[in-house]
């Protein structure tokens, strides 16, 4: 069972905001390092690439092309990790997966799609 279930996506204006959520099953969240991840559609050849990632102490890192828009969170008594999404681009049109950081290939879950409009 895979223990990482993401919720919140949807479509969106170029320009506007979502917050994506990750539950995490109890004993899952014993993992120390979260990260959100994104595959963009049509591209099955490209491989799935780290959006923001939080480790061990708060510290957090972002891709470039999120820095400044984008900002990883979690709450360690809702067992939920969050990915809040400002200034949506068309570009980050994708379907976004939450996974531990390095991931686990048996952490993936069926993603939320985000769909920005322009």
């Amino acid at each position: 069972q895979v223990p990482l279930v993401e919720s919140g996506g949807g479509l969106v204006q170029a320009g506007g905001s979502l917050r994506l959520s990750c539950a995490v099953s109890g004993s899952s969240f014993s993992i120390n390092s979260m990260g959100w991840y994104r595959q963009a559609p049509g591209k099955p050849g490209k491989q799935r690439e780290l959006v923001a990632a939080m480790i061990p102490g708060g510290s957090t890192n972002y891709a470039d092309f999120v820095k400044g828009r984008f900002t990883i969170s979690r709450d360690n008594a809702k067992n939920t990790v969050y990915l809040q999404m400002n200034s949506l681009k068309p570009e980050d049109t994708a379907v976004y997966y939450c996974n531990a950081f390095p991931f686990t290939k048996n952490y993936w879950g069926q993603g939320t799609q985000v769909t920005v409009s322009s």
